[in-house]
């Protein structure tokens, strides 16, 4: 699953840069000017930890298939869009981190979004380019876009708040489609979470009073719209649809409340980082779900 395994490491390259900033005393306060050795550190590991992710991606994945000249592949349609939405989501979030470790470094805010917030859009664009020059896949137009908006949700709302008012956030709950093809789908929790699109849904999660200053809410307390689909077991133009003829897609709205943990107050630069890289996850609240399907379902807690 092509996109699966962009996903993946997106995630990936999200978790070892946030581990690390759990993981150093030296990351918990950013320096309030430019500090060299640790801007050096942020470049130098952000540029071989990306590199050995792609020589890595080349060799153990890539190699096995044929390669050919640079083509193209619309594969807008595959998964009800759940794939696109995982390539925002990682877009978002290693922009997120990229700005912030530079942030940490004392680089000015101007910087932090020309060379930070961009982190996530460049890695996964040599990423499709690898694509491009498979036999397997293609260059999808339709993954680049996606990869645009990630970064653009991210920047633009630095550009015109000076804050990120609206998540985007992800959750997971296990679904009975995966046990029925565990190759394409995962098999056991871990593998699930990354290649199970049923089981994905993906949130916009606004923070109530960043919008409404006057208002009583509590700072951290977020309203969240999110999407998710089921009923897929193969890509919509896969070539083992025949095989499996009974599948009932469909797509999923939903309407749940959620924190921002970064808007938690606390004197600890310890408990801010941690709050920072747990802050992509949507915490788990009562949920209404409408589909076309069953209508209206309220969820007693929603994963």
């Amino acid at each position: 699953m092509k996109a699966g395994l962009k996903y993946t490491l997106g995630i990936f390259f999200i978790g070892v840069c946030c581990y690390s900033q759990t993981q150093s005393h030296n990351f918990f306060k950013p320096s309030d000017s430019l500090n060299k050795s640790r801007r050096n550190a942020v470049i130098i590991s952000e540029a071989t930890l990306a590199g050995i992710t792609l020589v890595g991606l080349d060799q153990l994945w890539y190699k096995d298939y044929p390669r050919s000249k640079f083509h193209t592949l619309n594969d807008n349609n595959e998964w009800l869009q759940m794939d696109k939405l995982g390539h925002v989501f990682s877009s978002y979030q290693l922009g997120k981190v990229g700005s912030d470790v530079l942030k940490w470094s004392g680089v000015s805010k101007k910087n932090q979004l020309i060379y930070g917030a961009t982190l996530g859009f460049t890695f996964l664009t040599a990423v499709e380019v690898f694509d491009g020059f498979s036999n397997e896949w293609g260059f999808s137009w339709g993954d680049m876009i996606a990869n645009t908006a990630g970064m653009g949700m991210y920047v633009g709302q630095e550009l015109l708040w000076k804050e990120q008012r609206i998540l985007l956030k992800f959750s997971f709950h296990q679904t009975r489609f995966a046990a029925e093809r565990p190759d394409m789908l995962g098999n056991g929790i871990l593998e699930e979470i990354l290649k199970d699109y049923n089981g994905q849904t993906y949130w916009l999660s606004f923070n109530v009073h960043s919008f409404f200053k006057q208002s009583k809410m509590p700072k951290w307390f977020n309203i969240a719209i999110g999407y998710g689909a089921e009923g897929m077991l193969t890509g919509e133009n896969s070539d083992v649809n025949n095989i499996f003829i009974n599948q009932q897609r469909q797509r999923q709205l939903y309407l749940s409340f959620d924190v921002d943990l970064s808007r938690i107050k606390t004197n600890s630069h310890f408990l801010r980082t941690i709050f920072d890289v747990f802050n992509m996850i949507k915490v788990p609240f009562p949920t209404l779900e409408f589909n076309d399907r069953i209508g209206i379902k309220l969820h007693g807690i929603y994963f």
